[in-house]
């Protein structure tokens, strides 16, 4: 199939349920799609299908060392994919969701080893844009939400820019128009007793310290492991 004929123009604030349900449809049956982001492009499969997970580090060209955040819509989306949602993801979530920050918890047992890389934890958000939102709850469950771009490389926020490599081996492509681009979500791991940022985004850590109630600690030497 040619490049252009995987792309949809979608509307942006209003996606338009049929283009929705399409896109979820290749996405229950195993494909990766190309969704807008609140700042940058994704990449969107089923984060249950262990084939469909590696088949976007393949994508990538992302090791294997690296998890995978996933996107979700609701506390009983997330129930199903991390052991607790604790009182501090609760206050973090309440404060920045969606779209703002990615919460790290105790992923559940049952989760593929690729999309949380043996880690035994897993980051999710709540998407901040009406498209991935929209596909999320047509999905109906969980989905990847890293970036459409080969890993080490900048992302992408229009869709003119995507990498010919990514556009070719995806299956289906969402054209939201340009994207505002930007710092991405701020990252925090709360499966200890205070918060770890492990990437600040446009939320600071010392906001994320207030709307948690505790001491953070910035372990900027994992930061690395879910950029890219």
């Amino acid at each position: 199939m040619r490049i252009s004929d995987k792309i949809i123009k979608i509307d942006p604030d209003n996606p338009e349920p049929e283009l929705i349900k399409k896109a979820a449809s290749v996405i229950r049956s195993g494909g990766v799609v190309v969704f807008p982001a609140r700042c940058l492009y994704g990449l969107a499969a089923d984060a249950f299908n262990e084939t469909a997970v590696q088949k976007v580090f393949e994508i990538k060209g992302r090791t294997e060392k690296k998890p995978l955040l996933v996107l979700a819509d609701s506390h009983l989306m997330i129930s199903c994919i991390v052991k607790d949602i604790t009182p501090m993801a609760q206050k973090i979530m309440k404060s920045f969701w969606p779209g703002l920050v990615t919460i790290i918890l105790e992923a559940n047992d049952s989760l593929c080893d690729n999309l949380t890389a043996g880690t035994g934890k897993i980051g999710v958000r709540k998407p901040g844009h009406p498209v991935a939102l929209a596909l999320v709850k047509a999905v109906g469950g969980p989905v990847t939400g890293t970036s459409a771009n080969p890993s080490g490389a900048s992302g992408c926020y229009d869709i003119t820019d995507i990498d010919p490599e990514i556009a070719e081996k995806v299956d289906l492509i969402l054209d939201a128009g340009t994207l505002k681009g930007g710092t991405g979500s701020t990252v925090v791991d709360v499966t200890g007793e205070v918060p770890v940022i492990i990437r600040e985004g446009e939320v600071s850590g010392n906001e994320i310290l207030a709307a948690s109630g505790a001491s953070a600690v910035y372990e900027t030497s994992f930061c690395h492991r879910l950029s890219s």
